[in-house]
């Protein structure tokens, strides 16, 4: 068995779960998300715990358990508590902003590159350089992060760009031997 799929899932108080054969959906404090699995997955709730079970000991069904449980934790906990990316922003004259429902960037280019604020994911810029992205669901929250950072990924000479808050660039010394042979 799945070390992971076969762990019981835990249902807080105030997360309603609905379960209709292998659709799944979730309300709670931070919104309500709607997911459907594989049709091979037995999902079933047993008083206040969900239990993800497979069909049969075939490799298919062996990799998809484990990842179905993990999606319905990751349903569950969004719900009540959210997830959240931060981003810092790094360089001489870069700066980001909300006007709006936009996010305004001055990343260094001669324009500015707005982003729309997406259904589902509140963006919060504390100051000028960095960036708070939360949600109820994780695969969003972290989509939404990375197109955000592939709009000026850090640099490895000077670090200039956008990182994630936990992200470590390895730097590059740059030109060697500055006038030492000719």
């Amino acid at each position: 068995m799945s070390r992971i799929g076969r762990k019981p899932i835990a249902v807080p108080a105030g997360v309603d779960v609905k379960i209709d054969g292998n659709i799944l959906t979730v309300k709670g404090a931070k919104g309500t998300l709607t997911k459907e699995f594989h049709k091979d997955m037995i999902i079933e709730r047993e008083g206040d715990e969900i239990i993800v079970k497979r069909p049969s000991e075939n490799k298919m069904h062996k990799s998809l358990h484990g990842l179905t449980r993990t999606l319905v934790n990751n349903m569950i906990v969004g719900v009540s508590e959210g997830y959240s990316k931060t981003l810092e922003v790094n360089g001489v004259g870069y700066r980001v902003a909300m006007q709006g429902k936009n996010l305004v960037m001055n990343l260094g280019y001669s324009h500015q590159v707005i982003m729309a604020e997406p259904e589902g994911i509140k963006i919060e810029v504390p100051n000028p350089n960095s960036i708070v992205i939360s949600g109820a669901d994780k695969q969003q929250v972290g989509q939404f992060a990375a197109e955000v950072r592939e709009k000026r990924p850090p640099e490895p000479y000077k670090g200039k760009g956008i990182k994630y808050a936990d992200e470590h660039i390895i730097r590059k010394e740059g030109k060697a031997g500055k006038g030492a042979k000719k």
